[in-house]
């Protein structure tokens, strides 16, 4: 993943299922110590399958929120946002 969001794992709530890791499509999860990781981070492409196959939720991914910069000519018929 190009960015610095990466999955969160609260290894107080992994069972060590293995669910994750099974679903993971890039291989980016691993088991150690009887608890799920993101082993290979560079790999991890934030699809969200861990997160929704995790029973314990103990994953969570993060999302930032950008927004884009008022368009100086907004279509007609509506205004710009205010600041």
């Amino acid at each position: 993943m190009a960015n610095s969001l990466l999955p969160f794992i609260d290894q107080d709530r992994c069972t060590g299922c293995h669910l994750c890791v099974d679903i993971c499509p890039a291989g980016a999860l691993a088991q150690i110590d009887g608890k799920a990781c993101l082993a290979f981070p560079q790999l991890c492409t934030y699809c969200i399958a861990c997160e929704d196959q995790c029973p314990e939720d103990a994953i969570s991914l993060p999302f930032l929120i950008v927004f884009a910069p008022p368009h100086p000519n907004p279509p007609q018929g509506q205004l710009p946002a205010k600041e």
